[in-house]
């Protein structure tokens, strides 16, 4: 087994995220992203949560992953969600679309879950030209931007296309809203082109000082006008409408 993809691996990143302020920091304000949406009332599920900690934020979240681990509060697999027809207000997902191996499958499993009004809300890759280059050129996991909806192997973490929320949402949008007519897109917003890679990620040691992550933020909404250039990462958001 790819250590990626070892229950151990949560402890690990946990590790990771909870001493690296600046990647801390990019987690909590990627889960302000979550918490701020406009949602019906009701349940709110998180899918994928392995090492984070969005209960700090959203703290009624329903924390989910394919494993068990600290923080997890049910054991699922994304074909086959154990939530019952028009029930959840809203799912949150991070870093997560990209690894599921049966997007299409996943879509429609979390599209009956939800009530009406409810969101799917995901902040993925963005495939920009410098995320593309980033990706694809210091990151371990694949980036394909030519390739179909569906991911090889079975590895968690380890198995996955840094380019699948693109080639859904953007690529093939004309066939995403022939097949999920009840689901709309309402938002694909670029953005975080550096903070990112100032933090080191999972993988490398943060680069610069935790007092800068300010500044660079700043300096990032100078660049908001570029993100579709620029970004690493993507904000996209579905609405059920009936």
């Amino acid at each position: 087994m790819n250590p990626l993809d070892s229950r151990k691996s949560l402890f690990t990143h946990k590790e990771l995220i909870k001493n690296k302020s600046f990647l801390k920091k990019i987690y909590i304000d990627f889960y302000s992203q979550f918490k701020n949406s406009k949602i019906p009332s009701g349940k709110v599920v998180e899918i994928g949560s392995g090492a984070g900690f969005i209960k700090e934020i959203i703290p009624q979240t329903i924390t989910t992953d394919v494993i068990s681990g600290p923080e997890i509060d049910i054991t699922l697999r994304g074909d086959k969600l154990p939530f019952s027809k028009n029930t959840i207000s809203a799912f949150f997902l991070l870093d997560v679309l990209h690894h599921v191996k049966n997007p299409e499958k996943f879509l429609y499993e979390m599209e009956g879950c939800l009530k009406k009004g409810g969101k799917i809300i995901m902040i993925e890759p963005y495939n920009s030209l410098w995320g593309r280059f980033i990706y694809q050129n210091f990151h371990h996991e694949n980036f394909d931007q030519e390739a179909g909806w569906k991911i090889k192997g079975r590895g968690r973490l380890s198995d996955a296309n840094g380019a699948l929320p693109w080639i859904i949402f953007v690529r093939d949008k004309k066939i995403f809203i022939k097949k999920f007519s009840n689901l709309k897109i309402i938002k694909i917003t670029p953005h975080t082109p550096l903070r990112y890679l100032f933090s080191g990620g999972l993988s490398k040691p943060q680069i610069v000082p935790s007092f800068f992550y300010g500044p660079v933020l700043a300096f990032e909404r100078l660049l908001f006008p570029l993100n579709q250039l620029f970004s690493m990462f993507v904000t996209i958001e579905l609405v059920k409408i009936s």
